[in-house]
């Protein structure tokens, strides 16, 4: 009875047509041209090199996709255990018609070629947003991203601003931003305007969110106007070079004036909290962040406090710390939970966060799910993971436990699936 009713949630709620909020996908080349462009997500390429892979045949330079793939593959058998190797195998099963449980030294030749032969197709990218029930996905746009060239109803602008908030000390980084907002930076008030200036052609390019991922360490507070002043002029004078005090100083000033703008556009600002850069140095590429348990979303209560009209999606990084982050949205109008980010993606964990969303969080206040994906073909096995865990969760403890019809079961479903994505960032 149970099994048959968590089938029958599951093709329920496998009907609906979803908007992924987060994602990594580049709108002007979607999805994958070879299985290298999937095998070498970092999942894949972190936990080959966990096993023992030298990070020399990884990342070798000139590496042709096809041995890339071939090296990758004597390292399968490591990770198949792993759900990152079931999402790879419902991929190539769905996509390609791949007969097998398993890729090996074997078959991964056949299964290669094949799949070329489909990423060549000229409507791939239509293709798989269509078998994936996508309708749109969101973007992680640089702040001086033109935002040219891709339709902006399916791929939609998302303004990532962790350049902007951490790194304006570069040189670099201060010229894109003079040249995107077309304003000089010499003093705070030209500084706001040149950010002001990204938002209005953000939100002109059908933007929906701002966005930033934070290290655990960051606490938002709104700094005086002088200190703000003093910070940036030293900044501005010595770059890199400024005061640790200094910088810390103007990036809270620059994170204040990115929650000030939201609220001005009444756009979402999407925070992602906890992540620890460069743990792992010799790490493989975008495999080198962890989690840092001393987060604390206490650090942020200024900042939801003083913007009770922004609405914060808010991401973390650790299953540790969903317990807080479902007081938080327990209390603050304006904290929603949002996805199961990076090491809390696995099925255990998003067993656990999701069942206690679901019974502490108001029903409107909940981002499902995004699939974090860099391309497309993988929305399709993490959505699928996410709403096989979401319809065990409606059969045993709404259906079974409390009674709900499975229509009921069903509606809330399909509201923290796609209908807080509408209401939050939409309509779509």
């Amino acid at each position: 009875m149970s099994e048959q009713l968590r089938a029958r949630l599951f093709e329920a709620l496998d009907q609906i047509v979803l908007v992924d909020p987060h994602t990594h996908i580049n709108a002007h080349a979607p999805a994958s041209t070879t299985l290298a462009d999937i095998m070498g997500y970092h999942y894949y390429t972190e936990l080959a090199h966990s096993a023992g892979m030298p990070i020399a045949r990884i990342e070798q330079e000139g590496l042709d996709p096809k041995e890339k793939v071939g090296r990758l593959v004597e390292f399968l058998g490591t990770i198949e255990n792993t759900i990152q190797s079931s999402w790879l195998i419902e991929m190539v099963q769905t996509f390609f018609d791949f007969p097998d449980e398993a890729i090996t030294p074997d078959n991964w030749e056949a299964l290669y070629d094949r799949s070329r032969q489909s990423m060549a197709q000229p409507d791939w990218a239509e293709t798989v947003l269509k078998r994936s029930k996508l309708s749109a996905v969101f973007l992680t746009n640089e702040f001086d991203d033109a935002l040219e060239g891709f339709d902006t109803s399916v791929y939609v602008p998302c303004l990532r601003t962790d350049d902007l908030v951490f790194h304006l000390a570069k040189p670099e980084v201060r010229t894109r931003l003079e040249k995107a907002g077309g304003i000089a930076l010499g003093d705070l008030a030209s500084l706001r305007s040149a950010i002001g200036k990204l938002f209005e052609h953000f939100v002109e390019r059908g933007a929906k969110a701002c966005a930033i991922s934070l290290p655990p360490d960051f606490a938002p507070a709104k700094i005086d106007k002088g200190a703000a002043e003093s910070a940036l002029t030293e900044v501005l004078r010595r770059g890199p070079d400024a005061s640790g005090e200094q910088l810390g100083t103007l990036s809270q000033a620059v994170f204040w004036m990115l929650a000030e703008h939201c609220s001005e556009h009444k756009l979402p600002f999407d925070l992602m909290i906890g992540v620890n850069r460069g743990v792992y140095a010799e790490g493989v590429f975008q495999g080198r962040d962890l989690y840092d348990s001393r987060v604390s979303l206490i650090q942020y209560r200024e900042l939801f406090n003083a913007f009770p009209q922004v609405m914060f999606p808010i991401s973390v990084l650790a299953s540790v710390t969903n317990q807080e982050l479902v007081s938080y949205s327990w209390i603050f109008p304006n904290v929603l939970t949002n996805g199961h980010w990076w090491y809390s993606n696995t099925p255990t964990y998003i067993a656990h966060d999701a069942a206690a969303r679901l019974e502490a969080v108001p029903r409107t206040k909940q981002i499902g799910y995004y699939s974090d994906m860099y391309k497309l073909e993988f929305a399709l096995p993490k959505f699928a993971m996410y709403k096989r865990i979401l319809a065990k969760i409606l059969a045993e403890r709404f259906v079974v436990d409390r009674g709900w019809s499975e229509e009921r079961a069903i509606a809330l479903g399909t509201q923290v699936l796609r209908g807080n994505v509408d209401a939050v960032f939409g309509p779509f």
